[in-house]
């Protein structure tokens, strides 16, 4: 018997005269929400046999227990154990957070305001003095500059002993007088807000179930609240001091395919509310001289119009996709008449170059581009019509835009970074054109990017198409077919893939691993048609892509028939149960990380909180036969079918409310019954985590140790 073998229920299901028999149905909890919330709620007959799971991968994986321990060491020594980021500046202040030795969260200072060009040098000193020992527990220790730094929050300290600890947002009010922090301690995605007095030390608000938030002005927070099905549906503003009980509900999202946020413009001037499904959005505007007034709505919402907003001056600058902008354009619109009739363009459309995101300052725009595959950063004077484009080298690199928190600057940071090369961050002065290196991602145990080659290659799909791919490999791996590769996609909701840099994936790749990153359609990283063109119907065309890669990376020997381990999580797991179902060949081994994969009963499910959002992205089977059609063809758990599959390694949590527990586990349970084969197939639960696995800098490295060690046992390298 390879593995437990979970119990047979036969439910039967029907629609648009289909009829079929989900026999594992019963994973689902009845209760599954309270579970999210508090995994000890699990029924005991779930809980049982996601245990006998646990137990059956603990006794397949104890023989890589020193690989996993070799490797995590590898990865802790490619941590720079005392990091100390840039400062946040604003007014007189300057935010900044430190990791010591052995910490998993970070700790967050503030000192009198100091300037990048003058903290650059103090920087490489106090990494000097961290490699030689010397550095004492200030992070301004070994700097003239920083002088004596305050301590306002030690998230280690916060974590205490709990099982889960994940910070999210982090707000200083504009009079630097109080610290609003946030973090989920269940998986759930429910974050609880804390309001902290930084003078006194002491907390003075606490509210629940919150995801977003953003101050109005220094006495008011604005935050999205969770409701019971995980939705950010309503916005609040609290004021200081006072009960949440007491807090005001300023906007209420009805439709259950929405989901709201919240922020402040640069300028300060004005707080957004935001309230987004996959292909429609919809903004409201309050100015935070009138903190009480109710909600402007800029445009009503339009079926598939999306738009983003900015304040500069007079005038809002918006990010859209209106009057056929596929791939986005910028418009204006007075600040008193801001509606789409008032909306003139500022960056016009061009086809296949996709504007990604925007920031304005009082005299300057900034904006991220990306064009076939590779991201760009522009930049514009207010009065000029001239645009300046940053340029890079590397056939395949990220970018990160990073705005200062003055708005009356000229100078902004940006990130630079490539499968080889550690991320660096830069300081631009658009008025001169000259940029200064500020920090480089240290790597303690050593890292020579010259020792690996980074490719950008070109692999055509089924239909013509042409799939970009970012490849790295060490230049000492021999590509005649002899290596394995790590292959990986995502492939949905118009998210794409950067070309980043991982240190933890340096572990594979020093051990002749080829890493292949398929850029495949459903991302956008040819465009919005690169997105288009895998919704709904099309779904087919991201497995195409990928199952294409993979047999370009065979024939042309960058690795052979079967070393290739297949790696995709959540949605991109669908694309690793898809293309397992499709073909035996290539696959060494397949990791699915809480993957998408029970598509059409989720899609069929509104009761679930999520589905009624997703049917934009997939299709509704309930209303629409032929996306019921559609999803039937691919979903991987309706399609497991009799005969070999590779080794598999899967993963799920129980505190998951994006993709549910159960879609993993039913999913193993159907191949255990349908597969021919002896070959390893694990489902690793966490019983206490959510979507994201561990927390932590150095705890949710153990998940990537056990990855990379199943995938070297499976292909058999050392």
């Amino acid at each position: 018997m390879n593995g437990p073998q979970a119990k047979r229920v036969p439910v039967q299901r029907k629609a648009h005269g289909v009829e079929w028999v989900d026999e594992f149905a019963w994973l689902r909890a009845d209760n599954w929400q309270e579970c999210v919330d508090d995994p000890k709620l699990l029924p005991a007959d779930i809980k049982a046999y996601l245990t006998a799971e646990n137990d059956w991968y603990e006794e397949a994986m104890s023989d890589t227990a020193e690989s996993q321990k070799t490797l995590l060491e590898e990865m802790r020594g490619r941590i720079d154990a005392n990091e100390v980021s840039l400062p946040d500046t604003q007014d007189t202040w300057s935010y900044m957070e430190r990791y010591r030795d052995g910490q998993e969260h970070p700790e967050f200072w503030r000192c009198p305001r100091v300037e990048d060009e003058a903290l650059a040098d103090e920087l490489v000193a106090m990494q000097a003095l961290d490699a030689a020992g010397k550095r004492d527990a200030t992070p301004c220790a070994g700097s003239s500059l920083l002088g004596h730094a305050q301590l306002l929050l030690d998230l280690n300290k916060e974590a205490g002993n709990v099982d889960y600890f994940e910070p999210g947002d982090m707000d200083f009010n504009p009079a630097h007088t109080h610290l609003a922090w946030s973090a989920d301690t269940q998986g759930s995605e429910r974050y609880r807000v804390t309001i902290r007095d930084l003078h006194t030390g002491t907390d003075e608000d606490v509210i629940p179930d919150v995801e977003s938030i953003a101050w109005g002005n220094s006495r008011y927070l604005f935050y999205t609240r969770v409701d019971a099905d995980y939705r950010a549906s309503t916005v609040y503003r609290h004021e200081r001091g006072k009960p949440c009980s007491e807090d005001q509900l300023i906007f209420e999202e009805a439709d259950n395919r929405f989901s709201c946020s919240v922020w402040l413009s640069l300028s300060s001037d004005y707080l957004f509310i935001s309230t987004d499904m996959d292909d429609q959005s919809e903004v409201w505007f309050i100015p935070t001289n009138d903190i009480h007034a109710e909600p402007r709505v800029i445009e009503p919402r339009t079926q598939a119009l999306e738009y983003s907003v900015d304040h500069q001056g007079d005038r809002f600058l918006i990010l859209t996709n209106a009057d056929g902008a596929t791939d986005f354009k910028l418009v204006q619109a007075p600040c008193a008449t801001p509606s789409r009739s008032h909306w003139q363009d500022w960056l016009p459309h061009q086809s296949g170059r996709m504007v990604l995101d925007h920031y304005t300052y009082q005299d300057w725009v900034m904006w991220m581009e990306r064009e076939d595959a590779l991201p760009r950063i522009c930049y514009r004077h207010n009065g000029s019509a001239d645009i300046h484009r940053i340029e890079f080298h590397e056939e395949a690199f990220a970018l990160s835009l990073e705005p200062l928190l003055q708005f009356d600057e000229s100078a902004f940071r940006f990130g630079y970074e490539s499968p080889s090369t550690p991320s660096q961050t830069y300081r631009f002065d658009m008025a001169t054109g000259n940029r200064r290196l500020l920090k480089q991602e240290c790597i303690p145990s050593g890292h020579d990017a010259d020792d690996y080659v980074v490719r950008r290659l070109q692999v055509e799909s089924l239909d013509g198409e042409r799939v970009p791919v970012t490849l790295l490999h060490h230049k000492d791996t021999a590509l005649n077919g002899s290596a394995p590769c790590w292959l990986t996609a995502y492939g949905a909701y118009g998210a794409s893939s950067p070309a980043t840099f991982s240190a933890s994936r340096l572990s594979l790749i020093n051990r002749g691993f080829v890493f292949a990153l398929a850029h495949v359609r459903g991302g956008q990283e040819k465009g919005r048609a690169w997105y288009e063109a895998a919704r709904f119907g099309g779904k087919h065309k991201s497995v195409d892509d990928l199952l294409s890669v993979a047999e370009y990376l065979i024939d042309q020997r960058y690795t052979g028939n079967r070393k290739i381990v297949l790696s995709g999580g959540s949605a991109g797991g669908l694309l690793v149960g898809a293309a397992l179902n499709r073909t035996a060949n290539c696959w060494g081994a397949a990791i699915a990380d809480v993957p998408f994969v029970d598509a059409l009963n989720t899609m069929l499910d509104d009761s679930l909180p999520l589905t009624p959002g997703e049917w934009s992205q997939w299709g509704n089977p309930i209303d629409d036969e032929q996306a019921f059609h559609d999803i039937h063809s691919y979903s991987p758990y309706d399609n497991v079918k009799a005969r070999e599959y590779p080794p598999m390694l899967v993963t799920a949590g129980v505190s998951d409310p994006r993709v549910t527990y159960w879609e993993p586990a039913k999913w193993v349970a159907r191949h255990r019954q349908m597969r021919s084969d002896n070959a390893p197939l694990l489902l690793k639960t966490n019983m206490q985590s959510g979507h994201f696995g561990e927390t932590g800098r150095y705890a949710s490295l153990a998940d990537v140790a056990i990855e990379q060690a199943f995938a070297l046992k499976m292909v058999g390298v050392d």
